[in-house]
């Protein structure tokens, strides 16, 4: 990233700095953005939640299957999403500065990015079993696991494109056609899971693979929808959507350069979240289909900060294409503020509810006792997770993203699975001594990654 002074009639982009709102209007600003971000990614993950509660209701063993597989989906998945996160920063900060053309050519190169990454998940998927048998999965995980990836495998391709889409909505600040595409997704995808899952109107029986069929259907479908809007879109001439692509080559360059270190923090932290499941189907099926429902409930209230981080990296970057740097400030920590309100409420949530939000995924009492004391630790992970996610988004908006995933490396390999080891295996916590891991290692992050955009909001920032 690269800084230097301005003023507020600084000649890069020929905007000047607007005047500074206050922090009530930033944090309701912020707030307006990102409840249907929040619903759009929350809805994603609860697709998830309806295949694994889904499966876990036709079977223990399934729902082993589909945590081995989904653990391997989950790195490759996040991993594409930090890559393609470059479309959204550009997109924010071409549209805060008023340069509505080059928002089209910023999609469509990273649409182009978005099917060859999803040609690459997809090529992995086939090599899952032995992937998963390489890092300590058993044979029957590991065949189970590789089934479940190879249906997979088939919506990758579609899935890095919607993001590539989405991405560029939201940089345009409208987040409204994913959230509604994708709440009536979680529908349509629910009664493919009955189709497949349990062989319903003639279908085959086709348990965790069937629900992984249903997701890739879902996937095309929504891509589908989603280009068409953007294709149907009033100002699509305005906003550079049409005609040949200026630059292609310099725009993939910054797009890499953003979303390659983006990229490698979500696959550092995916890959710390998948050692830990890995690290639970050690201890056995039981545990790992426990484990598997905390983490998912975890995973499903993450998506409020990845909402929220979103809003943040729209907000940051909005005002840096205004070269306003006290709104770069209050943007960031609006959003932190946001965040740290909502899972303070989900907190409470996990705290009185845990043992009904268990019996939501499984009948298996063996299952709910394992899951209920994760899902108490849960709740306390929950804040410093939120805020971690948030702070890294805002520190995305002035495209500052070359230090922040060291510090992930640190958080999560150096602190959160070395500790969730030790709490595990030496010290014979069990599934609990993973979640205390995880709580380290968000603690950590967190709290340096809020230094670090303390340090980093008081320098002027440059347009990307």
């Amino acid at each position: 990233m690269s800084t230097r002074k301005f003023s507020a009639d600084s000649p890069d982009t020929g905007t000047a700095a607007g005047p500074t709102m206050n922090f009530a209007t930033h944090l309701k600003r912020t707030v307006r953005l990102a409840g249907p971000m929040i619903v759009m990614r929350a809805g994603l993950l609860i697709m998830v939640a309806v295949d694994t509660a889904m499966i876990g209701h036709y079977g223990t063993l399934n729902l082993a299957y589909y945590a081995a597989g989904n653990a391997l989906q989950v790195v490759m998945v996040l991993v594409t999403v930090g890559l393609l996160q470059g479309t959204m920063v550009l997109v924010a900060q071409a549209h805060g500065a008023g340069a509505e053309q080059e928002c089209g050519s910023y999609w469509r190169v990273g649409l182009v990015h978005g099917v060859v990454l999803g040609l690459a998940m997809a090529g992995i998927c086939f090599l899952g079993e032995i992937i998963l048998v390489a890092v300590g999965q058993s044979a029957e995980l590991a065949s189970g696991g590789a089934a479940v990836l190879r249906m997979i495998s088939w919506g990758l391709p579609a899935l890095g494109m919607w993001v590539a889409t989405s991405f560029f909505l939201d940089g345009l600040s409208r987040p409204l056609p994913s959230m509604v595409l994708t709440l009536l997704a979680i529908f349509f995808n629910a009664g493919l899971n009955a189709i497949f899952i349990y062989g319903a109107l003639g279908a085959p029986e086709m348990g965790a693979e069937g629900a992984a069929l249903a997701t890739s259907i879902t996937r095309w479908v929504m891509f589908a929808a989603l280009v068409l809007y953007v294709l149907k879109l009033p100002d699509r001439a305005a906003l550079g959507i049409g005609g040949a692509i200026r630059n292609f080559w310099l725009i993939a360059r910054k797009l890499r350069r953003i979303g390659i270190p983006m990229g490698a923090a979500r696959g550092l932290e995916a890959a710390a979240f998948s050692a830990l499941t890995m690290l639970a189907g050690l201890l056995g099926t039981v545990p790992l289909a426990g484990y598997q429902i905390a983490f998912n409930l975890v995973a499903l209230v993450f998506m409020c900060a990845i909402g929220v981080a979103g809003a943040g990296t729209i907000r940051v970057g909005n005002a840096v294409g205004r070269h306003n740097s006290a709104d770069i400030r209050y943007a960031g920590w609006s959003a932190l503020t946001l965040i740290t309100i909502i899972m303070a409420f989900f907190t409470v949530l996990f705290f009185a509810l845990g043992t009904s939000l268990a019996e939501l995924y499984t009948d298996d009492p063996a299952v709910i006792f394992v899951a209920v004391p994760l899902i108490f630790i849960a709740g306390i992970v929950l804040i410093f997770d939120g805020g971690q996610a948030v702070l890294m988004g805002a520190l995305r908006g002035m495209a500052d993203v070359w230090l922040p995933p060291v510090m992930q490396f640190v958080s999560w390999w150096g602190v959160a699975v070395p500790v969730a080891y030790v709490l595990a295996f030496h010290a014979e916590l069990g599934t609990p001594g993973l979640m205390w891991g995880f709580l380290a290692g968000a603690l950590v992050s967190c709290t340096s990654l809020a230094l670090r955009f303390t340090l980093v909001s008081r320098r002027a920032i440059q347009r990307y």
